[in-house]
């Protein structure tokens, strides 16, 4: 039987890790999602930020100390289609409000699609 880290069961798996990391000279901030398998949402955590650390380091950035976890299952294989990352958000916005406020505020760094 899972144990319980807190408020969290301890699972082994994979997990999907958000972290965020800015970069200073360029007034940006940057979500990065990468994919662990861990004991537990601690371990999965700490594999990401030291991930997140290293990577702001060697680039000028700086690592924010947000990372948030999703347990994607106990699965031996990441396959097409598999959710790596999920975060629901209590909001009264409509859906164009929400979108402009939280991923498309006309300052993101993406590419498009031609």
């Amino acid at each position: 039987m899972p144990s319980r880290q807190g408020t969290v069961m301890a699972k082994p798996g994979w997990y999907g890790v958000r972290c965020v990391i800015r970069w200073p000279q360029n007034a940006a901030y940057e979500e990065s999602i990468t994919v662990w398998r861990a004991a537990s949402f601690g371990e999965a955590i700490e594999k990401a930020e030291a991930q997140a650390r290293d990577y702001a380091a060697s680039c000028g950035g700086e690592y924010t100390d947000l990372a948030q976890a999703y347990f994607i299952g106990d699965e031996k294989l990441i396959t097409d289609g598999v959710e790596v990352f999920s975060l629901i958000r209590k909001s009264d916005l409509g859906p164009d409000d929400y979108l402009t406020t939280f991923f498309d505020t006309g300052d993101e760094h993406r590419r498009h699609i031609a």
